[in-house]
């Protein structure tokens, strides 16, 4: 692969961008600046938004394989589901670009659960999500894919592998803030999200 940085143009920009869940619009500019420098910093390498050998490299994958501590004081775990039909896939990037759509500077969550148990980096989790409001600068923002029937009603849709990664992350996030407090989206607002009692299942973490 070529070597890319801000400015560069072109099919493997949109390459790239795909790799870390951005808009393919083939124009590497800040927003893509920023996600190559957080994708070398939770990689320990060189941080300068440049892409090259070593940085396409640990673009193979965009699952979550190191979970770095916030600069932020947090004190909740907020659980969401995607409110998508059961059985459907879809991706960080489908979730930022709706998002988008809705006026966010970038998608809403921190973390989002796939249906095949894998997690996916979201929002840069230094940067309050926009997730939970009057909750967002405390919380970490995390979203399984799913939860509606195909008519749309809601239902606990999870797959059991993102039941046993969304446990899997709630223990490693608890470890890295041990005095935050886990809930389920609906207890915030007049929602059905994430369409199980978060509390009543995690109660012991």
């Amino acid at each position: 692969m070529e070597i890319l940085k801000k400015g560069s143009r072109g099919e493997s920009v949109k390459t790239l961008q795909n790799a870390l869940h951005l808009m393919p619009d083939g124009i590497f500019g800040s927003l893509t600046e920023e996600a190559v420098k957080q994708h070398q910093r939770s990689y320990g390498l060189k941080v300068d938004g440049i892409v090259g050998p070593n940085t396409w490299a640990v673009l193979r994958t965009g699952e979550v394989t190191q979970l770095l501590k916030s600069k932020r004081k947090i004190k909740e775990i907020i659980v969401h589901c995607s409110a998508t039909p059961e059985g459907k896939d879809f991706t960080v990037a489908d979730i930022r670009a709706w998002h988008l759509q809705r006026g966010f500077s970038d998608i809403g969550y921190h973390y989002v659960i796939y249906r095949d148990g894998s997690v996916h980096k979201g929002r840069d989790i230094n940067i309050s999500g926009a997730h939970c409001t009057g909750h967002n600068s405390i919380s970490i923002g995390i979203c399984y894919i799913g939860g509606q029937t195909a008519d749309g009603t809601p239902k606990d849709t999870r797959t059991d592998a993102q039941k046993k990664a969304l446990l899997k992350l709630l223990k490693e996030l608890k470890k890295l803030y041990p005095n935050a407090t886990i809930h389920g989206h609906k207890e915030f607002a007049a929602k059905a999200c994430p369409c199980f009692e978060v509390k009543d299942e995690y109660f012991k973490l």
